[in-house]
């Protein structure tokens, strides 16, 4: 048996011998009051938009927080809001995805971290020289919550959506976090870190901005890898409003307008064969997660859609179903 493959099998040992949930335990604290993470200052950028820099211990650095308050009385819910592979200063979900203009009249607050860019929004275990220290997953679980939804006054009840590598970290953060979340919502992703789409889309995901896998969980295949796989540890979702989605990676019409209209069309159609690929694999990880919830017994609700491939232009359809899933979590019979 090769060391990778051998490594697997004992830590599923391991896992099989666990209590429910514990699989996902890291010893990182779940409670949001946890950690102090201080405001060092905000910015105004419309009636609804704000920026937030927040002060993480864990990451030694400023990390900026778009949120964008919601309608309504308050205190209101709490939609964490993840990015994909890029994470830019300004979410690509207020950028390119029109997450402003769709939660205007929304009862919910929605926080968007940035700059999280190939991280896995996962805790890594050591510094990278591209994508420098990156500590996540303690940021968003234990620094965070307490920090903005205080400030936010938030009723306390949250979920956790993401797209792409986003979608991937929502997934992991929630069953890593039994108990943290309402719902989680992924979109586009990808769930498994262990088999061999997933592996290989995890380790292509931090390449492709030059980072060094290894320095995220060790060598593939390794304890750390299996207990960021949200297959293996998909029974801490239990009780969760889970919601999934992914297109075909087959172009639609507003996908060949977008190539019609670019300047560089070349350039444009070596991208769109890049999107159907990466939107061909969500699809087949979205599926295989979906029977993994559906052999377990756990509700999902998983929306299809017949074409469309992985770029924002199709993100952006895939976020007002989502939120429909979601918001059942935060009605008054809903949830866990």
């Amino acid at each position: 048996m090769r060391r990778g493959a051998a490594a697997v099998v004992a830590a599923l040992a391991v896992v099989a011998c666990l209590p429910v949930g514990a699989a996902a335990d890291t010893g990182k604290p779940a409670d949001r009051n946890a950690v102090s993470a201080p405001i060092v200052r905000t910015e105004q950028f419309g009636v609804n938009w704000e920026r937030v820099y927040v002060e993480s211990a864990a990451m030694n650095r400023t990390v900026a927080v778009d949120v964008l308050h919601g309608s309504g009385e308050g205190p209101r819910p709490t939609l964490y809001l993840l990015d994909g592979v890029d994470a830019e200063r300004v979410s690509d979900w207020l950028t390119k995805g029109s997450a402003a203009a769709y939660f205007a009249d929304k009862p919910v607050d929605v926080v968007l971290p940035s700059g999280g860019t190939g991280s896995m929004y996962s805790d890594w275990l050591r510094p990278d020289a591209a994508l420098g220290w990156n500590r996540w997953e303690t940021f968003l679980t234990a620094e965070l919550p307490g920090t903005i939804e205080s400030y936010i006054h938030s009723d306390g009840r949250r979920a956790v959506a993401g797209v792409s590598m986003g979608a991937q970290g929502a997934m992991m953060l929630a069953h890593r976090h039994p108990g943290l979340y309402k719902a989680a919502a992924g979109m586009s992703g990808c769930y498994s870190t262990v088999d061999g789409t997933g592996s290989a889309v995890t380790t292509m995901t931090v390449a492709s901005r030059g980072g060094n896998v290894v320095n995220l969980w060790g060598p593939p295949g390794t304890l750390d890898w299996l207990t960021h796989d949200s297959t293996v540890g998909a029974e801490a979702l239990r009780g969760m409003v889970i919601y999934l989605s992914a297109a075909s990676g087959i172009p639609n019409g507003v996908d060949l307008t977008d190539i019609a209209q670019s300047p560089d069309i070349a350039t444009a159609l070596q991208t769109i064969g890049g999107g159907v690929a990466l939107e061909a694999g969500s699809r087949l990880c979205t599926d295989h997660f979906a029977q993994r919830l559906d052999h377990l017994g756990i509700p999902a609700t998983v929306h299809y859609e017949p074409s469309g491939i992985h770029a924002w232009t199709d993100f952006a359809t895939q976020l007002a179903p989502a939120w429909e899933a979601i918001a059942t979590a935060f009605a008054p019979s809903g949830g866990s």
